[in-house]
This record gives structure tokens, C-alpha cells and sequence, in this order.
């Protein structure tokens, strides 16, 4: 092997995790973590060489919660990062999950996050959610909101499901895809 060669370490086996080689000590929830605090370290390095290639300036943040990965880039001057919508960041989160999935074998479900805007986006989800089953209760009549991307969706499904007397679903097609909350009276 010359001076130049790279040698990687194997990718751990994801495999293993819940087989019978576990003990009763929480080692399995230890191999979970191990596997997501990697995924967030190769997330995090894919995402600083990006930043120096565009010249941003930006902290890496991590963090696992839920049984996920979560990989927040924080900074000013970031909004490029996020575009309209949220697509720019939708986009940037795939390629992040791309990166990562192609250095473990595995699919990835890490979250990424710039300058706080998915957290800003889900308190005001959350508010329209709750101003939405409030109008529903209100008047019997159900509401479609307008079209959402899954993380969105998600966001106000979980709002929802904690109000009594309503329900929501999901109707439609990708890129249209919306939520409809019912009364269930």
C-alpha cells in the first residue's frame, strides 16, 4: 500500500442492533445511538466541506432525538440555505441523507435544520392547527389547508391528533398533497 492509499474503517452493521446478542444492560439503545451520533458526525462533515465550498459561515450543531439524527447548521446569512418554501432545505436535507447513506449502507432519517427555521416552522404549524380544529369544532364543516411537504404534514397531523373532537387526514398527490381536518361529530 503506498503513502497515498486511504484506508476506511467498515460501516457498522446495522443489522446486529435488536439481535440476540444484546444484554439486559441497554446495549441496544447504546448500538442505536452509537449509529445515529456516526450518522451525524458524517452529515456533519459532508455538510462543512459544503459550507466551504460555497463560503458560508456556519456552526454545526447535533444532536439525536427520537430516534433520530438531528444536524442543524446555525449561523447569519444562511437564508440561501432555506429558499422559498423551504425547498432549498428539503433539497439540501436528501443530498445530506444521500451522503450519509452512502458511507453506512443504510437509509438515513436524519433532520436538518438551518438557523432555526424548521423550528419556527413547527410552532407555526402548530398554531394553525390548533386555529383550524378550533373553526372546525366551530362550525362542523371540515378545512383542507393548502398543500404541505411531509415534514409539514406531519407536524400538523401530530397538532391534530392531540385535540378532541377532531381528526386529520391526508389527500391528494405529491407536490399537492394537503390535510383535511374533520370533526368527528
Amino acid at each position: 500500500m503506498s503513502d497515498t492509499d486511504v484506508v476506511t474503517e467498515p460501516a457498522d452493521d446495522a443489522n446486529s442492533i435488536g439481535t440476540d446478542s444484546s444484554d439486559a444492560d441497554g446495549s441496544d439503545a447504546q448500538d442505536v445511538d452509537h449509529l445515529l451520533v456516526r450518522e451525524g458526525d458524517i452529515a456533519a462533515d459532508y455538510l462543512e466541506r459544503l459550507l466551504d465550498i460555497v463560503d458560508f459561515d456556519g456552526d454545526i450543531d447535533l444532536d439525536v432525538e427520537n430516534g433520530r439524527a438531528i444536524v442543524a447548521i446555525v449561523g447569519s446569512g444562511l437564508t440561501s440555505l432555506i429558499g422559498p418554501r423551504g425547498e432549498t432545505l428539503d433539497a439540501l436535507q436528501e443530498l445530506t441523507r444521500l451522503a450519509v447513506a452512502q458511507k453506512t449502507g443504510n437509509r438515513s432519517r436524519l433532520m436538518l435544520d438551518v438557523s432555526g427555521h424548521r423550528q419556527a416552522r413547527r410552532d407555526e404549524l402548530a398554531a394553525l392547527a390548533r386555529d383550524t380544529a378550533t373553526r372546525v369544532l366551530e362550525s362542523g364543516e371540515s378545512a383542507r389547508l393548502t398543500p404541505m411537504n411531509p415534514f409539514e404534514r406531519k407536524v400538523v397531523h401530530d397538532a391534530i391528533s392531540v385535540i378532541d373532537g377532531v381528526r386529520s387526514e391526508s389527500e391528494g398527490e405529491e407536490p399537492n398533497r394537503r390535510v383535511v381536518v374533520l370533526t368527528d361529530r
